[in-house]
């Protein structure tokens, strides 16, 4: 076993010992967090205040932005202030809440992703029932579900990786990745903590079936649609989800399914941007993109 050691905060991964480099990191960092912010908001602002997206599915995909925008807010500030005032260091209690939170918003965004896909479901297959199966004392209740759920899934994460004993602080990436945390283990194994993986994973994998199973339904249900200017309506407020999901789950894989090194590694550190800041980027494009109600909203919200 190796010498445990007290430890009241953590080393993150530094870019860079050259001041010119950690400079080109705050502001790459700087300007992937303001777009991020700023298309989100832009999401959120439309749909809060034009009332023909008033509709369960505006109000999930406000309720994205929202996790979206707390993804990034709770981890890429931190790196950036690091890296303009030359500093590695993040308080162990800055430590915690920074995995509790990032976990929290992770989960609460996969499950929205998952209940949006039911949504799509019943709008498509079963129209008649949509205003009554989808109406507003259910969204409601799905909302706090889910935030609930992704509060609780935090809870449960942060609870298992810091009940160990660390017998080092340097955690080789730019923010608190339970991962990487584990790796600091005194004691090997954390059995803790590797229970309440395989229950997230078992959960995660029902959630991606479910996703699986109510396009492949939707798809079947669309072919079967006589115009094909009703098809393209119907894909048109499908294919923007399936994207986010695939980009999602896709940047999530490659940054997991590959074995990681126990030394700093810059492709360590591009497959974490990939998989935790770009989906929060390109959510609001890809949506703002492919739907015309929140692209007519908000070209008449530039005009003011």
């Amino acid at each position: 076993m190796k010498n445990q050691t007290a430890v009241f905060y953590f080393l993150l991964f530094e870019f860079s010992k050259n001041r010119h480099l950690q400079l080109l990191h705050f502001f790459f960092f700087f300007g992937l967090y303001l777009a991020t912010v700023t298309t989100n908001l832009l999401i959120i602002s439309a749909v809060a205040f034009d009332h023909r997206l008033h509709s369960p599915m505006y109000f999930f995909l406000m309720n994205l932005a929202l996790q979206d925008i707390g993804i990034v807010s709770v981890i890429v500030p931190k790196s950036m202030i690091n890296s303009l005032m030359d500093n590695r260091c993040i308080s162990y209690f800055g430590c915690t809440a920074q995995n509790f939170l990032f976990i929290s918003f992770v989960v609460s965004d996969f499950a929205l992703l998952t209940v949006m896909a039911y949504d799509r479901y019943v709008a498509i297959c079963h129209p008649l029932h949509y205003e009554m199966v989808m109406n507003w004392k259910a969204c409601t209740e799905i909302i706090i579900l889910v935030w609930v759920s992704g509060l609780l899934c935090g809870m449960l994460h942060t609870t298992g990786t810091f009940s160990i004993l660390f017998c080092s602080n340097v955690v080789n990436q730019f923010f608190c990745e339970i991962p990487h945390l584990l790796k600091l283990s005194c004691s090997g194994l954390n059995l803790l903590e590797a229970r309440i993986l395989v229950v997230s994973i078992t959960a995660g994998l029902g959630c991606f079936t479910f996703i699986i199973v109510s396009y492949a339904v939707i798809f079947k249900t669309v072919l079967r649609i006589p115009s094909e200017k009703g098809r393209q309506k119907a894909l048109s407020t499908c294919i923007p989800h399936l994207t986010v999901v695939s980009i999602l789950l896709l940047s999530g894989c490659i940054a997991y399914l590959r074995p990681s090194s126990n030394t700093p590694s810059y492709l360590d550190f591009s497959l974490t941007v990939l998989y935790a800041l770009l989906p929060p980027l390109f959510n609001p494009i890809i949506y703002s993109m492919r739907n015309k109600n929140i692209k007519y909203v908000l070209s008449q919200m530039r005009r003011f």
